[in-house]
């Protein structure tokens, strides 16, 4: 179905026709004239399918009459990272650059100053995630009782992020008479729910299955030690034709070390993480959407939402701990319509993780045929270099260097732990007590001793302490 059919204005496909779009997707030919309707909407749908604009197209059009007031936003978007916040706001700035509306974009990282001014003087969108949401709302710089339409985007991994207390006090701000709309790619039923909470009669708009991957991306298993992931992925990249790839770890840690490995072995990478400060993590992503470097090394603060529409290939270095993660790591490639290819590195400790997805997406995912050193001129080679390397460090002692400096870190703190530890007190030794002894002759002048029945009288004056002096037999 083509935009024009779906009853949007004149300016808004204006918009869309300038950015090359004619027919409308699955998803947006059916939430477009349900939120157009004034009507609730829950959205799934697969990753890359153009749930952004289904939700900000119509919403450009449902605010094209009406002015914003000073503090009081007029819609409200909640994004779970601050660059699906950035991505939202320039989907906005896009399709309504015809019509006249003020945006705001709350995210961390950058001016709070700037961001209330901005505030001051009115917006019609506005688009947060929920931390300086709440940051903002609890100094008083912002009323949310003017909100005519409420979006959580990403909804589920809003809440699987931890976000409900947030979410319940944003929602809690709002009126009760308001639009509110759910997308996102993934939907369990306590996750949905959960969801219904915040909505009145909402509309089920689905159109793939729930966890599907896209059928334009050809997905792959790699089997392999842990001790040679390195090595493999580096043969991957060599032998499969990526334009641009994303190289997806479970920890941060795992992030910079590969970056620092792909760095050291010439080629064009960049980390990204969540660790990372706001500003550079704006320009390593707009590196890597302008082609200037061809491999991105991230966590998954990059596997939700964002509009990399030429990525080739997707390779997850892990297996994901959560197996719904696996379908927005491959959505990243095979966006628009275009194909793409992933592959997952599998270890003998990945194989139950792997039952779970395949559970999941409903079938069976194949093992890469023809890679093997035997049939791989490049994977035997990198496979050879790792272990020449490890047999260097095998020569040099038997371990490399961060094993070393693990190591010395472990003595290091034992030493801390030691000296920090109280010495607990040696009980004494016992003295043996010396034989009895013959008792000593009394003194001469000692005061004989009184007979036993007899008792001593105390003394009127010093009681029964007497001195020494009066305790010795002077004569004169």
């Amino acid at each position: 179905m083509k935009f024009s059919d779906l009853g949007l204005s004149e300016n808004t496909l204006k918009a869309v026709a300038d950015i090359g779009y004619t027919e409308a997707t699955p998803i947006q030919e059916k939430a477009i004239p349900e939120i157009l309707k004034r009507n609730d909407v829950i959205g799934i749908a697969q990753t890359g399918t153009g749930k952004t604009a289904a939700f900000t197209l119509p919403m450009i059009d449902l605010l094209a009459n009406g002015r914003a007031k000073a503090l009081m936003p007029r819609t409200l978007i909640l994004s779970p990272t601050r660059e699906l916040a950035t991505q939202i706001a320039e989907c906005f700035q896009q399709y309504g650059k015809y019509q006249k509306l003020s945006m705001a974009l709350l995210i961390g990282g950058e001016s709070m100053v700037e961001q209330q001014k901005i505030l001051s003087r009115g917006v019609d969108v506005l688009i947060a995630t929920p931390g300086r949401m709440i940051d903002l709302c609890e100094r008083g710089r912002i009323l949310l009782r003017d909100v005519q339409v409420f979006v959580l985007d990403e909804a589920d991994r809003m809440l699987d992020m931890g976000f409900i207390p947030d979410i319940e006090k944003i929602a809690a701000k709002l009126p009760a008479m308001r639009q509110t709309l759910l997308f996102s790619a993934t939907m369990p039923p306590e996750i949905k729910a959960l969801a219904k909470k915040f909505m009145k009669f909402p509309v089920d708009v689905r159109v793939d299955p729930p966890a599907s991957p896209a059928v334009t991306v050809t997905q792959y298993i790699v089997k392999c030690r842990k001790d040679d992931k390195r090595p493999v992925l580096r043969a991957l990249v060599r032998s499969e034709n990526v334009h641009n790839a994303m190289i997806f770890c479970n920890r941060k840690t795992d992030v910079d070390i590969l970056y620092k490995s792909f760095t050291k072995h010439g080629f064009s990478v960049a980390a990204l993480h969540g660790d990372m400060a706001q500003g550079q993590r704006t320009d390593t992503l707009n590196a890597f959407r302008d082609g200037q470097v061809q491999l991105l090394v991230c966590s998954d603060v990059a596997a939700r939402g964002l509009d990399l529409p030429d990525v080739s290939h997707v390779f997850n270095f892990d297996v994901p701990f959560n197996s719904e993660d696996y379908i927005h790591r491959i959505g990243r490639t095979g966006r628009a319509g275009k194909s793409g290819r992933a592959f997952m590195l599998i270890t003998s400790a990945d194989f139950k993780a792997l039952a779970q997805i395949e559970k999941m997406i409903g079938r069976k995912i194949e093992e890469l045929p023809d890679f093997s050193p035997e049939s791989s001129p490049v994977l035997n080679e990198e496979l050879e270099k790792a272990e020449r390397k490890a047999a260097r460090r095998r020569r040099r002692g038997g371990r490399g260097h961060g094993e070393k400096r693990a190591e010395k870190h472990e003595e290091k703190r034992d030493a801390e732990v030691k000296a920090a530890k109280p010495e607990r007190a040696r009980p004494e030794k016992r003295v043996k007590r010396p034989a009895k002894q013959e008792a000593k002759p009394a003194k001469q002048n000692a005061t004989p001793a009184k007979p036993q029945g007899e008792k001593k009288k105390p003394h009127p004056v010093f009681g029964n302490q007497l001195p020494a002096f009066m305790l010795n037999e002077v004569k004169l």
